[in-house]
């Protein structure tokens, strides 16, 4: 019996079976069991993903929407099957919202290179916040530097709150685009994104949300929250690599230029002019990630399965935890301890830098993450050069957060 099937017999979250729907959990690193704390960075894949990719390769692989043949429109179905997941597990309005990408990272340039080159002009403020991840900083750097839009950011609290208030402070006649993380990849931290697109809204703003890492944890509703542009990256969320999704309220993609050209998203073609496809098609040039995107379809289906309220009553109860553990450690600080935080737990250690506690913890077959984690500014504001972080998701156990502070002991007493 699968996970899935024994959560919907069963009242109680059974992380045990869930753990053996992912192979690479039996293996072992350095002679111990593999202890993977690293899902913010990219999760681990339950059978069924890996399965459903699989599949499509050996028993129904062609290419999508170009042939009349079986394969490619059995294909074309598994694929177009999977977006319409995406977009029900987004609530979103309509399958020609979604847009399948590589990842968040894609997505985020797609929308600051076709409707920010379109839309903002000199003068145009974007607002973001001190948390963001570089691949929200970078693409509107380059329309600062290209169109002379202005960037202005959103502070945190030394604890790494949002400031909701000071946020209010920045939006003006001037603001055109609030571009803003979910949820934090360094601290844990969920910003009220509900209040700041509806603040943003009433001052004439869009709004994009980067959901690379809240899409894991939390139930996201798109039509719900109004926002303009929702992002994520099917590898963070037990999907495969390679496959990103960007919903975008139609009206605003109907009126945006093509991110790239090519195969796919066209209508018509001459040497003197061509017409694009419809959505979502206008946005996906040449052959897209098929399998990946089948993939994605099924790791939406595992999550659903469990329930992203159940997962995320299974994760708080391990941050809680992790955090009781982690605290008893001699000379370690945890950084960003937000109210409402999601399952992240970024620290130092007096006794070391952080890249040593990861080789030294990864010797007890501990995954962890360190460095600046793409978010350099955030290191900055909180006068820090590196983190090391543990990030949870839903196949970790209590047991595993307790091999974590047992090796981070280990590390205080090396060093101490």
């Amino acid at each position: 019996m699968s996970a899935i099937a024994e959560a919907m017999t069963s009242p109680v979250f059974d992380v045990e079976a869930i753990r053996r729907d992912f192979p690479i959990l039996t293996r072992e690193i350095h002679g111990k069991p593999l202890v993977f704390l690293d899902s913010a960075a990219s999760a681990q894949k339950p059978r069924q993903v890996i399965d459903a990719e699989r599949y499509i390769y050996e028993n129904e692989y062609a290419n999508v929407h170009r042939g009349i043949h079986y394969l490619s429109q059995i294909c074309t179905d598994r694929m177009e099957a999977a977006r319409e997941k995406i977009r029900v597990f987004l609530n979103a309005g309509k399958t020609g919202e979604i847009i399948f990408t590589r990842n968040a990272t894609e997505s985020i340039n797609l929308v600051a290179a076709s409707w920010g080159r379109k839309f903002l002009k000199a003068g145009d403020e974007i607002i973001l916040s001190e948390m963001e991840h570089h691949s929200n900083i970078i693409p509107w750097q380059f329309l600062r530097d290209e169109l002379g839009v202005v960037l202005r950011i959103a502070p945190v609290t030394d604890d790494g709150e949002f400031r909701l208030d000071e946020f209010a402070k920045l939006l003006g006649e001037r603001t055109k685009l609030v571009a803003i993380t979910h949820m934090s990849n360094v601290l844990g931290t969920i910003v009220p994104v509900a209040d700041v697109v509806r603040m943003s809204h009433d001052a004439g703003a869009k709004v994009l949300l980067d959901g690379a890492q809240a899409v894991t944890h939390i139930p996201v509703d798109v039509q719900a929250l109004d926002c303009d542009f929702y992002v994520f990256s099917g590898h963070k969320l037990y999907g495969p690599s390679g496959i990103g999704v960007l919903y975008g309220k139609e009206e605003l993609l109907e009126a945006m230029p093509p991110y790239m050209g090519g195969g796919e998203m066209i209508r018509s073609v001459t040497f003197e002019k061509a017409e694009w496809a419809d959505l979502p098609y206008k946005f996906e040039a040449g052959t897209p990630a098929i399998a990946q995107a089948v993939g994605l379809g099924a790791a939406v289906d595992y999550v659903t399965g469990l329930g992203l309220d159940a997962i995320g009553a299974h994760e708080a109860d391990l941050l809680t935890y992790a955090t009781q553990r982690l605290s008893a450690v001699e000379g370690l600080k945890i950084i960003g301890t937000a109210p409402g935080k999601a399952s992240v737990l970024s620290f130092t250690m007096d006794c070391a830098h952080p890249h040593d506690i990861g080789t030294l913890v990864d010797r007890a077959g501990v995954a962890i993450r360190v460095g600046h984690h793409c978010a350099q500014p955030l290191m900055d504001r909180m006068c820090l050069a590196a983190t090391a972080r543990a990030s949870f998701g839903l196949y970790n156990t209590r047991g595993e957060v307790d091999v974590l502070a047992n090796s981070l002991e280990a590390v205080q007493e090396f060093f101490g």
